[in-house]
């Protein structure tokens, strides 16, 4: 099935196709510069009745533009018969709640077996394509051991209005996570850690750049000179041990790098338990925890950490949704053998 998207350049046109395209094509139409881009090297672009294939083709204002769109194609990547827990879904997108151990995207260590894989099995004929290929789209993204709510789109328009959120950081996120020690205002070591401050209501603010590990590519590491600029919130929910030496946390983003809350709370001294690559293998004093805390914390064999509160305009009805998904038993059974109320 073909279809055409005809309209007109308006006035005062950036100097390149791409951009004027990127520009003017109807909104309804949803679709991105990068695809915009690929339709333009396809051929798929006319103007004025001729085919463009540059990219800076400098384009007049009233030039009569056409793109023809063909039906999506099947993608390369194959569906699997994977259970899914799903909090929502309508003909736009899909909300799950993804558990541990399983990957998000295809990847050359992990072909299959993943979110991706689960959810064009499960979305079936009901995607209509993203990027011309029938997949979902992916917006964000969550670790493999990290549980939690993920939104994807199961077409070009609401990728594109969901991307655009993530890019505008005006989506609402927040996370669970217990994590070592607690992150309180009145300890003094955590004032003199750089990069850390704090906020009314004992609100711990971590600000750095992030990027990759000097050495092990795996990682990402805290920097001041480069990288990309990245900001952690948290505050305590409940603190664990008699005295405390663990705690519950909330915390939120306000930019979404790989790995953020992971490093940042490692940064200024609070890893969280069970974190392999940031975490270390901290001993807890059954003085202080008992003994099943202690055999709890160093059998937790992930980061505890939930993507809990996921929250967005809806890229088609403009309504806010809020979702919740509730901390997955192991992080409740966690945190009870640690005190607290799981």
């Amino acid at each position: 099935m073909i279809s055409h998207i005809a309209f007109e350049i308006d006035t005062s046109p950036p100097p390149r196709l791409d951009k004027a395209l990127g520009r003017d094509v109807p909104e309804d139409a949803a679709l991105s510069r990068s695809r915009l881009a690929r339709l333009i090297a396809d051929g798929a672009v006319t103007v004025d009745g001729t085919v463009v294939t540059d990219p800076r083709f400098r384009i007049a204002a009233g030039a009569r533009v056409v793109v023809t769109l063909h039906e999506a194609e099947e993608s390369h990547i194959g569906g699997e018969d994977i259970p899914l827990e799903v909090v929502f879904e309508d003909d736009d997108l899909i909300v799950v709640n993804k558990p541990a151990g399983m990957v998000v995207h295809p990847a050359p260590g992990t072909p299959g077996g993943t979110l991706v894989n689960a959810l064009i099995h499960h979305c079936g004929d009901t995607l209509s394509g993203v990027g011309g290929m029938k997949r979902p789209g992916i917006v964000h993204r969550i670790d493999k051991e990290t549980t939690g709510l993920l939104v994807a789109a199961k077409t070009d328009r609401a990728h594109h209005h969901l991307a655009d959120q993530f890019a505008a950081h005006t989506v609402e996120r927040r996370y669970l996570a217990i994590c070592y020690g607690v992150p309180d205002a009145n300890d003094p070591r955590l004032r003199g850690i750089k990069g850390t401050s704090f906020e009314s209501g004992n609100i711990l603010k971590v600000q750095t750049l992030l990027g990759r590990h000097k050495t092990d590519r795996q990682r990402q590491a805290v920097s001041f000179t480069n990288g990309r600029h990245a900001v952690t919130r948290s505050r305590i929910l409940d603190p664990l041990g008699h005295p405390p030496c663990a705690a519950l946390i909330e915390c939120w983003l306000e930019t979404g790098r790989t790995h953020q809350i992971r490093v940042h709370m490692a940064h200024c001294g609070h890893a969280l338990i069970g974190d392999p690559v940031y975490g270390g293998r901290r001993k807890l004093s059954p003085k202080v925890v008992g003994e099943a805390g202690v055999t709890a914390t160093a059998g937790f064999a992930r980061q505890a950490l939930h993507a809990a509160t996921l929250g967005f305009e809806h890229p088609v009805s403009g309504a806010f949704m809020q979702f919740e998904a509730e901390m997955p038993i192991d992080m409740c059974g966690l945190l009870r053998a640690l005190g607290g109320k799981g």
